[in-house]
């Protein structure tokens, strides 16, 4: 039995179509719109925009993978880091809204006005 030869990431990653990563990306994105849309946990719906936000970052991936131009997994670093903040607020806000009226639902939201 003979050593297999290393294989190199962005070689494999280049041998599948980009139609695949579309189509995977376009899934994903229309899967989180449809939870921020329907779903009324507040927690489900953030949830649902990072997942939109995973499938811009998976496109942004495979083009410039397919591109060989280091520029997009620039941006998909600096959307990471803003999705990290935004989880971070969003969810202290969460946290205080459950405090002051024991729910999470988004309906129940219109309690805060004066």
């Amino acid at each position: 039995m003979q050593p297999s030869q290393p294989v190199n990431i962005p070689e494999v990653i280049q041998q599948i179509p980009l139609n695949y990563y579309l189509i995977i990306s376009t899934a994903l994105f229309v899967i989180g719109i449809i939870g921020v849309l329907t779903r009324r946990n507040a927690i489900i719906i953030f949830m649902s925009i990072e997942l939109m936000l995973n499938a811009v970052n998976l496109l942004l991936i495979a083009f410039s993978s397919y591109r060989s131009d280091p520029a997009g997994q620039v941006f998909v670093f600096f959307i990471m880091a803003v999705a990290a903040a935004e989880v971070s607020v969003g969810l202290a806000i969460i946290v205080m809204i459950y405090r002051n009226i024991r729910s999470i639902d988004v309906g129940l939201l219109n309690k805060l006005k004066w």
